[in-house]
């Protein structure tokens, strides 16, 4: 269960909280467009020409700022802001940890939900650190890497929140990241983003502190500036750089081991009040250092790490670029000495590095979150590359090459699982996933069809392929030797079929892989070949695998039965299908020796075009399932709608 948010609130720009957080902090989203605290897509003069990637922006504006501050951090940066008698912090903190206490109960009380449908509970979705820990307001801080459109810097926000003019640089995104393309006058004309001073607070029925002075920027009442002169001046630039008891600097790790832990340990508390022993998913700031628990009383045996990770020049530009990208992770971590170094060039070394960079990842969790599994709860590629040139000519090329190099770094990772981001039934070409321009998900409504073949043939799957006229005794085995098992294929039963044109997912060949579900023995590595259609995979097993085989999922699509060759160090295997809610899927399982031992799976020839089509149109025949085994989720579609959503346990 994950309490999604980005930039707090969707009158912020995003989505998430409620209207009224924004009215309880003082602020009026009404006047968010001329004041710039937000930049919204809805309110956007033209929708259709919101610049792509801008609303990410909106972390480092007025609105956003001031709202994660509150939420983390507004006991020691705002201890005049109480309401109903307590400060804003707690105000919003207990209203959240209430709201997300509640549904568990709820789920809890249905009685068939809680810990299988609902496995655990994912912490805030992707926090952000508002104000804490910046240096100088009157600077950009040298973290705040992603530049785009008007950029003013906190002070800057704050004065034009507060109805005053500013000369605003502006940015544009290059090849190689933002640039500085000119400055732009912010003229709100005296509108505040701040409630004024007449408004009633009683229509959300709560009591705002007398201290609390609406109509004034509320950082100018905690003397961060002087609201009181015709010329504003900055009293204290460096008032959020450390924490007000014991003046400790703070930065984004400071952050995240203080008040982002702190909230996290209340908010598990909560939902452990009811869930008892429910997994918890601790998400921390994206892309940033987590938290140092390996060791402490945080180091919980029922935590997932969840983690966030987007190929950031391919999500920014739309674009597969297949000459060169950047290791962002290596550039956030200080791995080079300028950034020019961090760009790698040619498609293999794109694919490598982005490898590396999960890998990286996984292994800075083990170091400091403990021995925990790692869950990448977001990933995923935009669909509408190079102005949505897929949807005029149906060439999904590029996606599927972007796809198939995410899958092949998570394959790389040794992480414990992924989330594909998104599924949005209502997806269409010319709104994408309805929100703030982007197109991420794996299904479109409208989606261009594959050409439809005059005939076609579909083959039965119902059928079990082995290799049992080539056995091998598993106890005698000599994993040394590779041995070549091609299965006995009885003549298959054809029969006609019209297929009817569905709409479908996109890239669905980078999609839908081989996954090791079961595996008897330590998983040492496993990658799926898409250009070669061959599959990989090393285990080290401590016993022989006798009655408990390891378990593969063998996707139909890139692994018909009767064109699939197997090749095992030793062994025995089989190949073999069953219903899964309702649906017909393909494994293989192998029943192995002890120690180090290897799988390869391949396509032994590739289909025709009308083969093609057939093999993905059944993917559409009246339901389809889209399965990642790695990641333990599953989703069951019809062509028009999501018939449901599930999470299973993964091993």
């Amino acid at each position: 269960m994950d309490p999604h948010q980005d930039v707090w609130s969707r009158l912020s720009g995003g989505s998430g909280a409620p209207t009224w957080t924004l009215y309880a902090a003082g602020l009026n989203p009404k006047s968010f467009k001329n004041t710039q605290a937000a930049l919204v897509h809805n309110t956007w003069d033209n929708p259709a020409e919101f610049p792509k990637m801008l609303w990410c922006t909106n972390y480092t504006r007025l609105a956003c700022q001031t709202m994660f501050t509150l939420f983390w951090a507004g006991r020691d940066f705002a201890p005049k802001a109480i309401i109903d008698g307590v400060n804003i912090q707690d105000y919003l903190q207990s209203h959240f940890i209430a709201a997300c206490e509640y549904l568990a109960q709820r789920i809890q009380n249905a009685g068939d939900l809680e810990g299988d449908v609902v496995i655990g509970w994912e912490s805030i979705n992707e926090p952000h650190k508002g104000l804490i820990g910046t240096q100088d307001i009157s600077l950009i801080p040298s973290e705040q890497h992603l530049q785009l459109g008007t950029s003013p810097t906190a002070f800057q926000a704050m004065l034009i929140g507060s109805g005053r003019p500013c000369d605003i640089k502006a940015w544009s995104f290059g090849r190689f990241g933002p640039y500085q393309s000119g400055t732009e006058v912010i003229d709100p004309k005296g509108e505040q983003a701040w409630l004024s001073a007449e408004y009633d607070d009683n229509r959300y029925g709560w009591h705002r502190d007398p201290g609390w002075k609406l109509g004034e920027c509320l950082w100018a009442q905690h003397g961060v500036w002087d609201s009181s002169k015709s010329r504003p001046t900055l009293l204290q630039k460096d008032y959020f750089s450390r924490k007000p008891q014991t003046g400790e600097i703070l930065d984004y790790e400071g952050f995240t081991n203080t008040y982002f832990l702190n909230h996290y340990r209340a908010y598990k508390d909560a939902i452990r009040s009811v869930c008892g022993t429910t997994i918890m998913f601790c998400q921390p700031p994206v892309m940033e250092l987590p938290p140092t628990l390996k060791g402490t009383t945080d180091d919980d045996p029922n935590m997932v790490h969840a983690a966030h990770f987007y190929d950031g020049l391919t999500l920014l530009t739309k674009h597969w670029n297949r000459l060169y990208n950047l290791d962002i992770i290596g550039l956030l971590r200080g791995k080079y000495l300028a950034p020019v170094f961090a760009i790698k060039i040619g498609e293999k070394s794109i694919r490598k590095s982005l490898r590396r960079q999960l890998k990286f990842l996984r292994d800075e969790s083990l170091q400091r979150m403990g021995n925990h599994p790692l869950l990448f709860s977001e990933i995923g590629i935009p669909y509408d590359m190079d102005d949505k040139h897929a949807y005029k000519t149906g060439d999904y090329s590029s996606q599927v090459r972007a796809m198939d190099a995410n899958h092949f770094a998570l394959e790389g990772s040794k992480a414990n699982g992924f989330a594909l981001w998104v599924y949005v039934a209502e997806n269409d070409h010319k709104w994408g996933d309805q929100w703030n321009g982007e197109d991420l998900s794996i299904y479109s409504w409208n989606d261009l069809e594959s050409p439809i073949p005059t005939s076609a043939h579909s083959t039965r799957s119902d059928s079990t392929v082995c290799s049992k006229d080539h056995l091998i005794n598993v106890e005698e085995e000599k994993p040394s030797s590779l041995k070549s098992f091609k299965p006995p294929c009885t003549s298959a039963d054809f029969s006609k079929a019209t297929m009817q044109p569905q709409r479908s997912q996109r890239a669905v060949e980078a999609c839908l892989r081989p996954t090791p579900i079961y595996t008897n023995g330590r998983l040492e590595s496993h990658t799926f070949d898409l250009k070669k259609c061959t599959f990989t995979m090393r285990l080290i097993a401590s016993h022989p695998a006798l009655e408990i085989p390891s378990e593969i999922y063998l996707p139909e699509l890139h692994f018909p039965l009767g064109d699939t060759s197997v090749e095992v160090s030793g062994g025995k295997w089989e190949i073999y299908s069953r219903e899964f809610h309702t649906v017909k899927l393909q494994y293989l399982r192998w029943w192995h020796g002890k120690g180090a031992v290897d799988i390869t799976i391949r396509r032994k020839k590739r289909r025709s075009t009308s083969q093609e089509y057939v093999a993905l149109q059944k993917l559409h025949k009246s339901r389809c399932m889209m399965i990642d085994y790695s990641s333990g989720f599953h989703l069951t579609l019809t062509p028009g709608e999501l018939n449901c959503i599930e999470e299973t346990r993964y091993f």
